[in-house]
């Protein structure tokens, strides 16, 4: 959605031709009302579209249809129950004010964290009345996003023979590829400290200490593209350093999935909550695990001299390799595909998640109406911390008291986190006070700074 950084950076989903996909026609329904008659979804962040032809579309989902449109001119229309804003795009000093009784607001946020912290805070995320994020708690969750299925996982993995041979020719056990560099995680300063301590051949921007070996592989279109022969080369490695760029609950990308894929062990730092997504008990090296990079490298060390404890990491591809029920069962149950177009991507999906929600408020609204108040009014449904809610960023090695104060990743991404909160706090008090001018946003923030310096 944001441009493909490729392997060596924060890649596109393998999802994401959504954007130039057909509109989604669902299972039909016995909506027999003309498109004039239908409620409106707004989609206000325009970097995604169109992904139909035209500015408007009529969806048909399951419970009845709506128009889902990109056209701001129908912003402020009774018809138009929700607006659909994109995590990425969102910002708080741009948000359309007034906000309106009559409309929902619903986030599509399926990116890395870092992209948008504002959602990582109570004041921002309770902002949303339905959110589809990577948590597993969001309405619509999108946690594995990334994985194609089952048979992605049961790939066949490189005999370890092979592994063995490209070890004899110098290559390390351990490869690192990262050309996005200044991330809240702060990847790059746990792997400079690891690599005290074993080999590691890094091919990206980040901490680079080794060529690929042809131009064509340097290109990063070929990485994203999962071009073979980049696949290949890749696959020879024993372990693949796998460093999310930011940490949150459930927030486990291609970083993850595709060593696995290749059949190389992942050593991850991402989700603290990954092990519920593992196909078995020993698929992956949790960094975590370990009181130290030393400690780790170690362990590492181990499992390059011993083949048969390395293995150990791949039985998960074996024929009934995969023993995570809640896997499987997560897999089976998602209602989108990943490049299958038999089903819907999960963007038209949650599209029609919303449609549905807002068919069945209109209802609901009508019915109290008709009944004089002897039916309560539908209550709104408000996003919850969990919804997205990710801890403030830390080192990726040491303490944040240890850094010097000049330190760029401790100036830019501390700030970053802290300054979001202020922000939604901010937009949450304009809409309180049904404020209509976007520019008095600084004006809040001002009074929020000024707050927050007398409480200390």
């Amino acid at each position: 959605p944001c441009g493909a950084e490729g392997w060596a950076q924060d890649a596109v989903p393998p999802g994401a031709a959504f954007v130039a996909a057909a509109s989604y026609r669902g299972p039909g329904n016995n909506d027999t009302r003309s498109n004039r008659a239908l409620p409106i979804l707004l989609w206000w962040s325009g970097s995604l579209f169109p992904h139909f032809p035209g500015d408007t579309e009529r969806i048909d989902c399951p419970r009845g249809s709506c128009l889902v449109t990109r056209s701001r001119r129908v912003a402020r229309h009774r018809r138009t129950k929700a607006l659909i804003f994109y995590g990425t795009d969102f910002r708080a000093y741009e948000a359309p004010l007034p906000r309106l009784p009559h409309q929902t607001w619903a986030l599509f946020h399926e990116e890395s964290p870092m992209n948008n912290y504002l959602l990582s805070h109570s004041p921002g995320i309770r902002l949303f009345n339905y959110t589809a994020t990577f948590r597993r708690e969001s309405d619509y969750p999108l946690t594995l996003q990334w994985l194609p299925g089952t048979g992605y996982l049961r790939a066949p993995a490189l005999a370890l023979a092979e592994k063995d041979a490209w070890r004899r020719k110098g290559y390390g056990p351990v490869l690192y590829m990262q050309s996005h560099c200044d991330v809240p995680s702060d990847r790059d300063r746990y792997v400079r400290e690891l690599m005290k301590y074993i080999q590691i051949d890094s091919y990206g921007k980040c901490l680079h200490n080794r060529e690929l070996p042809s131009e064509r592989l340097r290109d990063t279109s070929t990485a994203t593209t999962e071009d073979s022969e980049f696949m290949t080369f890749i696959a020879r490695y024993k372990f693949h350093l796998a460093l999310e760029n930011a940490i949150c609950d459930d927030y486990m990308t291609e970083k993850l999935w595709r060593p696995m894929h290749l059949g190389a062990v992942p050593v991850y730092r991402g989700s603290p909550a990954v092990r519920d997504w593992m196909p078995n008990n020993l698929s992956i090296i949790l960094i975590d695990d370990f009181d130290s990079p030393q400690e780790l490298a170690k362990y590492l060390d181990f499992l390059d001299k011993n083949g048969e404890e390395y293995l150990k990491y791949l039985e998960y591809k074996n024929v009934d390799g995969i023993k995570n029920q809640f896997l499987l069962e997560s897999l089976e149950k998602r209602e989108w595909g990943v490049n299958d177009m038999t089903l819907p991507n999960y963007l038209n999906g949650f599209e029609c998640f919303i449609c549905d929600k807002e068919n069945t408020r209109v209802k609901e609204e009508q019915e109290h109406r008709k009944s004089l108040g002897k039916i309560p009014a539908p209550r709104p449904h408000i996003a919850q911390f969990k919804h997205m809610g990710c801890p403030m960023p830390t080192p990726g090695f040491g303490s944040a008291e240890d850094l010097s104060d000049g330190d760029s990743w401790k100036d830019m991404w501390l700030q970053d986190y802290w300054q979001s909160l202020d922000q939604g706090e901010a937009l949450t008090a304009m809409i309180h006070r049904n404020e209509s001018h976007q520019g008095r946003f600084w004006d809040y923030m001002h009074e929020i700074f000024l707050k927050r310096t007398r409480q200390h």
